[in-house]
């Protein structure tokens, strides 16, 4: 019985769909943000979300509630986290489900957050969503090729233990330095320069995606390699963390233009 336990939990976990970049990645992403936001910008989040709730919070909120049993969060919603661009280099609204897709969501929540008429709780959830979208769309493997679920159906060793190619991506490959998210944000802002953050500043989720589908067609491991460990951590923490540091600017700004007096 128990055998058949640990079977059941081990084919769950590699079935299971994974959370882009993980709450280390996602609180990254706002936390870098937050440092690079102007001024207009940064106090229309805190009239957003208040003296208690930063970015870097707000962040991970969306992946939060998807362990909210009601079906909004359950079906509803799931699918705004991820795009499927598949026989093609661009993303189409036509791909999408009926549900939306992290792009058409994108367009829904940025149009609460400059809709004056709203509340402040709906600019909140939108709000919260936004940041966690920019980031979602930076990781690779949730812009999918429309045939292994973003890489959760892909399956791999992590340093010898049962693993998917998404959840990879999405934490062992930065949580693996072991740094929270604030240590490692001031790894990455350290070593930035401002040529690199001109080059990143654009609020154009069409080229993001487009970045992240280059990056998903190359890092596949060949089906004779799926022993993932050392090498594989050697070859692409540092992609990974390229696309925390792009997200955390683009978030910015994306922001600044949304905010953006008329």
């Amino acid at each position: 019985m128990r055998k058949a336990l640990i079977t059941l939990a081990l084919s769950l976990t590699l079935a299971a769909p994974a959370h882009a970049w993980g709450p280390t990645g996602h609180r990254m992403v706002g936390q870098i943000a937050a440092d690079n936001v102007n001024g207009r910008t940064a106090a229309e989040i805190a009239l957003i979300l208040g003296a208690g709730e930063t970015l870097a919070e707000a962040s991970t909120w969306p992946d939060e509630q998807r362990s909210d049993p009601d079906p909004f969060w359950q079906k509803t919603s799931t699918p705004w986290h991820y795009v499927t661009v598949t026989g093609h280099p661009e993303w189409r609204e036509s791909d999408a489900p009926k549900e939306g897709d992290a792009m058409t969501a994108l367009r829904r929540f940025t149009a609460t957050l400059r809709d004056p008429d709203a509340s402040r709780e709906d600019k909140a959830t939108a709000l919260r969503f936004v940041v966690h979208l920019v980031g979602d769309l930076h990781q690779p493997l949730h812009n999918g090729k429309g045939d292994d679920r973003g890489g959760n159906d892909f399956a791999v060793t992590w340093f010898g233990e049962r693993a998917n190619l998404h959840s990879v991506w999405d934490s062992k490959l930065i949580d693996g330095n072991g740094l929270s998210y604030t240590e490692y944000v001031a790894r990455l802002e350290g070593r930035m320069t401002p040529e690199q953050m001109i080059a990143w500043w654009n609020p154009d989720p069409a080229v993001w995606v487009a970045e992240s589908i280059v990056l998903r067609d190359t890092i596949y491991p060949a089906e004779d390699k799926r022993d993932l460990g050392y090498f594989y951590q050697w070859q692409w923490r540092p992609k990974a963390e390229l696309r925390i540091e792009q997200a955390g600017i683009r978030v910015a700004a994306y922001l600044d233009e949304v905010f953006a007096a008329e």
